[in-house]
C-alpha cells in the first residue's frame, strides 16, 4: 500500500517547495488519470490528501521514521494550501499546475466531507501548525448542519482535541453533536443522512465509533447503547458473511474495521476485537470471490470488488484506507520503519 501511495505521489511546486499530492486515480498499468464521475473535477483533492497525511502520521509516531514524516508533510501543506478561508477547503485541483476547481460539485467549499477530513487532520496533529483554521473549521462546522456521515468526522476532530486536554466549551458541542447522530436513526440503525432509505450505506459510516468513544468522554451509557444495537444491525451480519454485497469498497470495509476496533477498546467486548479481524481479512481473500485485494506482491489495493470482479484499479482512496484498516500489519510497519524517501 505504501509504495502504490508512493506512485501515486506527486509533487505540486505551486502549493509549496515541499508540497505533494495523491493522484486520484490508477489505472492497471500504473497510469494516472483524472476524477470524472460528477462533471470535470480533477487529478488530486484534499480528501485524498488529508485522509492519507493523517495516516502517515500515524506510521510516523508509530516507527519514528522521518521520511514518513517528511511525506506527511508535503500533504499537509497541501492541504493548507487549498484552504478557501473561513475554515472552508476547495477539494480538486484540475491539473498538475495547481489550478483549483473553485466550483465544482465535488469541490467547491462548504461544509462537507472535505472540509470535515481536513479539519479532522489538523485535529489530529500533535504539535498543531494552523490552530487557527482549525478553529474557523469546528466554528463553521457549528454553524452548519451537515449530513451525519460528515458530522461524525466533526465529532471525531473533537474527540481527537479532547484527549489532549479538557475543554468544557468543545465537550459540550461534542455532546450536541452526538446528538445530532442519534436523532438520525431508524429502526434501530444510525443512519448517513434522513433522506438515506433501505440499510445504510457503509462507506465513511463510523457514527457508532463516534459515539462509543464519546460516552466514555460525556459519561453517558445511552450513546453506547445507541452505538451497540446500530452496530449490531448495520454491520455484524456483514462481516460474518464476508460482504457478501453486489458492490464493496475498501472504505467499506475500513469504516466497519474502525467501528468494531472502537467498540472493543469501549466495552471491552471480544466479540467485537473478533468481527475487526475478520472485517480486516476481506483485503486477503475473506470474502464471497475468495479474491485478494490487497496484493502483497506489488503493493497495490484494488478500488473495490464489484459482482465478484476485483477492480483492476488501484487509485488513493483504496490504498490509504485498506492501510488504516491493517496499520498495525507487521508487514506495512516493516516497510515504514525502512521508507526512504
Amino acid at each position: 500500500m505504501l509504495r502504490q501511495l508512493a506512485a501515486l505521489t506527486r509533487a505540486l511546486p505551486a502549493a509549496g517547495p515541499r508540497a505533494l499530492a495523491l493522484a486520484v486515480y490508477s489505472g492497471a498499468s500504473g497510469e494516472h488519470f483524472e476524477a470524472r464521475e460528477s462533471g470535470v473535477e480533477g487529478v488530486a483533492c484534499v480528501d485524498d490528501a488529508a485522509r492519507a497525511s493523517a495516516l502517515l502520521f500515524r506510521l510516523w509516531a508509530a516507527t519514528g521514521n522521518d521520511a514518513i514524516k517528511q511525506w506527511a508533510n508535503g500533504l499537509l501543506d497541501f492541504v493548507l494550501w487549498m484552504h478557501a478561508g473561513d475554515g472552508l477547503w476547495h477539494n480538486f485541483i484540475l491539473d498538475w499546475d495547481g489550478a483549483r476547481n473553485v466550483d465544482g460539485v465535488t469541490s467547491a467549499p462548504g461544509v462537507n466531507f472535505w472540509q470535515a477530513r481536513a479539519t479532522r487532520l489538523l485535529a489530529d496533529l500533535s504539535e498543531n501548525c494552523a490552530r487557527d483554521v482549525l478553529n474557523q473549521a469546528l466554528d463553521a462546522a457549528a454553524y452548519a448542519s451537515p449530513p451525519s456521515d460528515v458530522r461524525a468526522l466533526h465529532a471525531l476532530s473533537l474527540l481527537a482535541i479532547l484527549r489532549k486536554a479538557p475543554d468544557p466549551l468543545l465537550t459540550m458541542r461534542l455532546g450536541a453533536w452526538c446528538d445530532e447522530l442519534a436523532a438520525c436513526r431508524r429502526d434501530g440503525m444510525l443512519m448517513n443522512s434522513p433522506d438515506e432509505r433501505g440499510r445504510p450505506h457503509l462507506w465513511a459510516h463510523v457514527q457508532e465509533a463516534v459515539l462509543a468513544d464519546a460516552s466514555v468522554v460525556l459519561d453517558r451509557a445511552d450513546l453506547l447503547n445507541l452505538a451497540i444495537t446500530s452496530a449490531e444491525a448495520v454491520f455484524a451480519e456483514v462481516i460474518e458473511s464476508g460482504f457478501d454485497l453486489p458492490n464493496v469498497h475498501s472504505y467499506d470495509v475500513e469504516s466497519a474495521v474502525f467501528v468494531m476496533d472502537r467498540l472493543a477498546a469501549v466495552t471491552g467486548q471480544e466479540r467485537y476485537a473478533e468481527l475487526a479481524r475478520k472485517a480486516r481479512r476481506w483485503f486477503d481473500g475473506r470474502n464471497p470471490a475468495r479474491a485478494r485485494i490487497f496484493d502483497r506482491v506489488t503493493g497495490r489495493v484494488a478500488d473495490g470488488l464489484d459482482h465478484g470482479r476485483v477492480s483492476d484499479r488501484s487509485g488513493a482512496e483504496a490504498n490509504i484506507t485498506a492501510c488504516a484498516a491493517l496499520i498495525d500489519d507487521p508487514g506495512i510497519l516493516l516497510l515504514a520503519r525502512s521508507w526512504t524517501a
